[in-house]
This record gives C-alpha cells, structure tokens and sequence, in this order.
C-alpha cells in the first residue's frame, strides 16, 4: 500500500496542471477563450447586436451584455451569402443574418501594450468571412501584434437602399453602406475593449485585400472611422471606381434607391414596395441576382463614406495615417476587355488613339487582352493613390506580390487576384497544395514586413531590403519575386502613364 501511494506521489508531481483557459472581461461580460503554442484566442465575440428583424438594412446597435462566462472558444457564422465554391476565404458554418462577431489572437505571455492588426476580408462585398483557416491570427500574433478579424453584412444586407426605407427614417439616419457601418462599429469595438487583450487602441492597423482593400480606402475617407485606425494596408483595393450615390443617379452609375427598385421589381414586389415586405424577404431571396461589387456595392451615401475615393485623395481629405499598398502581377488574367461585365467595359470610352498608344505598349493585342484590365482596376489606381498620398504629406509604402509557386496550377503568367493572402498571414497550410522553400522564405518577409509596419508605420527593420518609402523615392516600389524582395522602379510604367493620361480625360 505504502508503495503505491508513492508511485501516485510521483505521478502527481510529474503531470503537470491542465492549462486553464484564458479569460478576459471586456465591456458586454466575461469571455473564456483557448490557448494553444503560446497563443490565447477569442472567437465568436458579437461586437453589435444581431441585425435581424427591425434592425435588418439598421445602423448597427451596441451587442447586448451577458451574466456568467461566455464560450470563445468557436467562431461565429458568417453573414449571409450565396454558396463559396471552394473560396478559402469564406470560413466554416452556414450563413446566417446574426453574424457580427469578430475573433481576437493575441500572445499568451506579453509585456506592454501590443500593436493591433484588424483584417477585413475580400470577397467583393458579397461573400468571405474573418473565420476561416486562411485568416487564423496565430502566426502573425507570434510576431508580438494582437490580431483581430471581422465580419460585416454583405451583398443586399449590406449595401442596398429603397425608397420605401428612405421614408420610414428620421432624418439624418444613416444609410445605404450597412456593411461598412458593421466595419466601423467592430473598429470601436476594438478602441473600447482591446487593451482587454493586451492590445493598444492607439495603435490599430486596419489591412484588407480586394473588397477589404476597398474598405480600408473608404475608411480612410468616412468620418466616423478618423481616429479608430493608425496605419493602412491595402492589399489590390481598387481606387479609381464611381461608386453608386444613394438617391441620385449619374450617367453610367444608377443610385443605390434606383437598384433597389430594379431588384423589388426582380422579385415580385413591384415598384410601390413597402418597407415591411422588404424586411419581411427571406434572406435567400437577396442572394440573386447577385449585385456587381464594381457598379452595385460601393455606395456613397454621403455620410458614411461622402465622396468617391479618389476624389478625397486627391483633395487630401482621406486620414493622414501611414499607408502600405499594394498589387500583385496578374490580378485579373482571366477577364478580357472584351467581355460585358463592368470590369470590361472599363476600356470603353478611350480614343481610337488612346487604344492604339495602349495596343503598342502592351506590344499587341494579346498583351493588351492580357493585361489592360489589371492595369485600369489595380496597378495604376493603386500608383495614383500612393503619389496622392505621399503629396499630402503622409509615409506611403507601394509594393507588388509576384511570388509564383512551382506547383501553381494556373496559366496566369504572375501572382493572381487574392494569391497573396496565405503569405500575409503566413499560413500557407491552408494552401491545399505543396509550396516550396521560397513559398516559406516570402512568406516570412511579407508578415514581417506587416508586422513592423503595425508597430511602427514603417515597413523597415531587420536584415530585410530596404522598402522604399514613396515621397522620397518616387515611383519605387518593393516587389516581391521569386528570388526575394526587391526594391526598383515601378514595373510597366510607360503603359500606366498612358492610363493615368486616360482617366484624367475621362474622369478629371
């Protein structure tokens, strides 16, 4: 007896304690999280009320508070949207209207307050999510940030208007850009309750790619954001659209209320739609058809987000905050000029000596079909954004991403749309296919390279190559290749100068 009781002495003293979860209280209640390899998680934290019912097509509404613990140990749905046919960015679960929840990673083991990383997820403002593996925080937390991910209302949930809802508001509601006032309630969220994480509400950086890239561009300009975020990344965010007005059409571009009646009509409620019967839709039956993210989902209802993006640059009226922008080498390989979507038709309006000066520098017709869309949509936007804001004064950062795996399946001639998006948050186990050793190696660079950036405002550190910043080095840019990053002069410039000549006729 005597020897047993001292084998189970010794068992107890070698096995050590279950780790107990971690916990913190922010302003709703008490949250219980998980911990794994020195990182502590909360998943599935509701950030505003769920916007069902009354509240569908709302500004969002502060979440409830709740008594006891609550289980983070699990993400949230994500927010209505058609099926994901294999988007690695769209996350786990099914679609649901309650779906304003965000996920927070953060160190285990940390001293002082930590920079903090919001992403806020592509998908053309019609599907993605902040919850899936793709996004998992742990990696970039690893390097001594606090990592948050979000999600926000989409397609007609979150950008759409009427005039029947027009009606029953009181004046001066907000309106029309629901999904961008879900972005801006989680970014207060975060200023009111991150230091409950170890993180610090003065040092947020707000980074998103395609339509999240977007987001931070419409961000920097609405009003209500200014002061929520410290640095930008923008990640193949456009630049130069026309976005949608909420009542007033303008040629080419029908207003939000003029597509609301277009869609009630669609779907049997006729033209004389009541606010009610619009509320009273399932939610399935605002899927489809689904808007066009390029002519339908970017609105400026002139509070929210009050002027088109480019306009406010070029007036110096976005946040004076450090940006980092970027795009990678073959953003939209697949979509022709030719083609009827709004991304084709982007070319339309050129001279017959415009196309032909552009033909020539893209050395034919192939390389024009090829590569003119890229261009007008991503890299020269993307240059003219960054002079912008370097004139005004502010550190500007521009990079492009041609990191191509070996094993990519694609006949893209460079980095595709979205590619970039595992090596930002170094997770390229979610790739789903083998990546090889420079994979690893651009994937270290680019999240350290973000990382800094949060900390600082700066890219720069380390034994890394030098990214130039663009006021003192105009038109350098950081690429990353192959081989490595590299800093050098914009690539293509001569065919980019011919579009930026374009678009100062076309929309001076």
């Amino acid at each position: 007896m005597f020897l047993k009781r001292l084998l189970l002495a010794a068992m107890m003293i070698a096995t050590p304690a279950m780790a107990q979860d971690p916990e913190t209280r922010v302003a709703q209640g008490l949250l219980i999280g998980r911990s794994a390899d020195g990182i502590d998680s909360f998943k599935g934290v509701p950030f505003a009320t769920p916007p069902v019912g009354p509240l569908r097509w709302r500004p969002p509404v502060a979440p409830a508070t709740w008594d006891g613990g609550r289980d983070a140990s699990s993400v949230g749905a994500i927010c209505i949207q058609a099926p994901a046919n294999g988007d690695p960015g769209v996350g786990p679960g099914s679609p649901s209207e309650d779906c304003l929840t965000l996920n927070v990673w953060t160190p285990a083991e940390r001293s002082g307050p930590l920079p903090v990383m919001v992403w806020i997820h592509g998908g053309g403002y019609n599907n993605g999510s902040g919850t899936p593996p793709l996004y998992d925080g742990t990696r970039l937390a690893r390097r001594g940030v606090v990592v948050v991910t979000i999600n926000y209302r989409l397609g007609r949930l979150g950008f759409f208007d009427h005039p029947a809802l027009a009606a029953e508001r009181t004046a001066g509601e907000l309106a029309g850009n629901y999904g961008v006032m879900d972005q801006i309630a989680a970014l207060q969220w975060v200023r009111a309750n991150i230091a409950a994480f170890g993180g610090d509400p003065g040092q947020v950086t707000i980074f998103g790619e395609s339509a999240g890239g977007a987001a931070v561009t419409q961000l920097m300009v609405a009003p209500a954001a200014r002061g929520l975020f410290h640095r930008a990344v923008v990640q193949s965010g456009l630049g130069r659209q026309r976005s949608a007005r909420l009542a007033d059409d303008r040629p080419g571009r029908p207003s939000a209320q003029t597509l609301g009646v277009a869609f009630a009509q669609a779907v049997g409620l006729g033209r004389d739609a009541t606010a009610q019967a619009l509320r009273d839709l399932p939610a399935e039956r605002l899927l489809g058809p689904m808007p066009a993210f390029y002519s339908e989902n970017l609105v400026v209802d002139g509070q929210v987000v009050p002027e088109d993006v480019v306009e406010a640059f070029a007036a110096g009226r976005q946040a004076p905050v450090p940006l980092m922008i970027g795009t990678n080498s073959a953003e939209f390989w697949w979509i022709r000029p030719s083609e009827a979507g709004a991304y084709g038709r982007t070319d339309d309006a050129m001279t017959d000596a415009e196309y032909d000066a552009l033909r020539a520098a893209y050395g034919g017709q192939e390389g024009y079909d090829a590569h003119v869309v890229s261009d007008l949509i991503f890299n020269e936007p993307a240059r003219h954004l960054a002079r912008l804001h370097a004139r005004a004064g502010n550190p500007a950062f521009l990079y492009r991403f041609d990191v191509v795996p070996e094993s990519n399946p694609e006949p893209s001639g460079g980095a595709t749309h979205a590619s970039e998006r595992p090596y930002v948050f170094d997770n390229l186990d979610t790739v789903g296919r083998p990546m090889g050793d420079r994979d690893f190696w651009a994937a270290t660079a680019m999240a350290d390279y973000w990382t800094t950036f949060s900390r600082a405002g700066d890219p720069n550190g380390g034994q890394r190559p030098v990214w130039p910043e663009f006021g003192t080095a105009p038109d350098q840019l950081l690429e990353f290749t192959n081989e490595g990053p590299v800093a050098k002069p914009i690539p293509n410039a001569a065919r980019l100068d011919l579009i930026e000549r374009f678009y100062t006729r076309t929309r001076p």
